[in-house]
């Protein structure tokens, strides 16, 4: 009994404790001293009291168990792009015999890079302890996501105890980067004004009259390019598979040093852009790979499949400017896997001579190097000197300020 009692007593609240001891104690001296039908009627109630708070402690929400299922507008809930949001269903079930008038549950939503979301709703469970709780997460950025432990808090019906349960209910999930449809990138068209030694190295990408086969459908294909009958087959939108001119590989280089950025939102910037190159890339064919300077130099060779670009994919979800030192130390790390004669596409904030000298690296080594200057949407600042000053030594620069404006920017429809 006198473990009970501790129990219980870890629940209440010191001062509701010690006036449900006093009162039991009251009314016990009240029985032994002055005895009666009235006496002992009130203690028995006291202590049935007094039973009520202590089995309601050892049982009910300490015991509750939940499962989590997770909804979307996507085909893959467990995946979706920055900006999106999720609808979670909680159900709950509470063991026990003795009724609730309600619960609140909390739960905490944790971002792979420490920033947490608590959502808290209180819940009326059923007469068998069962109840659902529905609720939407709010837009979300670029990360990993996962859910902490459910917290369950109940009192009971005199609201002297607070009773607590915790139980772990699977739920990750992870949200792309944002990306934009790029329709032309001047870089792969055959007829570009690009000035010095890059003109004579951009062939075309213009596909042959050749069939190459059947692909899935990739948003953007045209109406002309659906195969009907592997369509009506199959039942899922195809595309028809043209062989295209060869074109030299692509690696795209980011740059996550921690002293480039302003702040998140200009990291976030040229992740988008990055992925949004991606995209270009495995629709036209193109053999694209991708390095990040980040904490750890990371790179994925050049490829056309869709598995690769996923990979690449998953990488930027992660990632965060948490880099160190100069750009060339950290590009030497992997110096051997830039393939000789490809396009080397710098996307980065910097400029002046850190980014020349990183630049003259890819041409000393037989690239073709052009940079992506992705400018902070806080600032103002115009950096048209800078794409001057590159495109006086032969090489391609673009400005960007905000993912709308990349693909008018790629395209040569807006100079900035």
């Amino acid at each position: 009994m006198k473990s009970y009692l501790s129990g219980a007593a870890a629940l209440l609240q010191p001062r509701k404790m010690a006036g449900v001891l006093a009162i039991w104690g009251i009314t016990l001296l009240y029985v032994l001293f002055q005895g009666g039908k009235t006496s002992f009627m009130l203690f028995i109630m006291v202590t049935v009291l007094l039973l009520y708070l202590m089995i309601g402690g050892l049982g009910g929400v300490r015991r509750a168990k939940g499962t989590r299922s997770l909804y979307s507008e996507q085909d893959k809930p467990d995946l979706l792009y920055a900006g999106g949001f999720l609808r979670v269903k909680l159900s709950i079930t509470i063991p026990g015999f003795l009724p609730l008038p309600y619960v609140v549950v909390r739960e905490i939503l944790k971002r792979h890079n420490g920033e947490t979301w608590v959502f808290e709703e209180s819940l009326i469970p059923s007469l068998k302890g069962r109840g659902e709780l529905h609720f939407q997460t709010p837009a979300l950025e670029r990360g990993h996501y996962s859910f902490e432990g459910t917290d369950i808090l109940s009192e009971d019906i005199f609201g002297l105890v607070e009773h607590k349960g915790t139980f772990q209910a699977e739920g990750q999930f992870r949200v792309l980067p944002r990306s934009v449809f790029v329709p032309r990138w001047l870089l792969f068209e055959r007829r570009a004004r690009l000035a010095g030694p890059q003109a004579s190295l951009v062939p075309s990408r213009r596909e042959t009259t050749q069939i190459n086969g059947v692909r899935d459908y990739v948003y953007g294909d045209r109406l002309t390019r659906i195969h009907w009958n592997a369509t009506a087959k199959t039942g899922d939108w195809k595309s028809k598979e043209f062989e295209h001119e060869s074109i030299p590989k692509t690696v795209l280089v980011l740059d996550g040093s921690a002293a480039s950025y302003g702040s998140s939102n200009h990291f976030e910037l040229a992740v988008s852009i990055t992925a949004s190159l991606l995209g270009y890339g495995i629709r036209e064919r193109i053999g694209i790979g991708l390095c990040c300077l980040d904490k750890h130099t990371k790179m994925f060779a050049p490829a056309e499949g869709s598995a690769e670009r996923q990979k690449m994919i998953q990488y930027l979800i992660d990632i965060n400017a948490e880099g160190r030192g100069p750009l060339i130390t950290r590009l030497e790390k992997a110096s051997r896997m830039f393939p000789k004669g490809s396009y080397f596409v710098l996307i980065s904030p910097q400029s002046g001579q850190p980014v020349l000298d990183v630049l003259r690296w890819a041409e000393s080594r037989g690239m073709t190097p052009s940079q992506i200057h992705a400018r902070n949407p806080a600032s103002m600042k115009r950096t048209q000197e800078w794409i001057d000053v590159l495109g006086s030594r032969g090489i391609t620069g673009y400005s960007v300020s905000s993912l709308q404006e990349l693909p008018a920017v790629l395209g040569g429809d807006k100079v900035i």
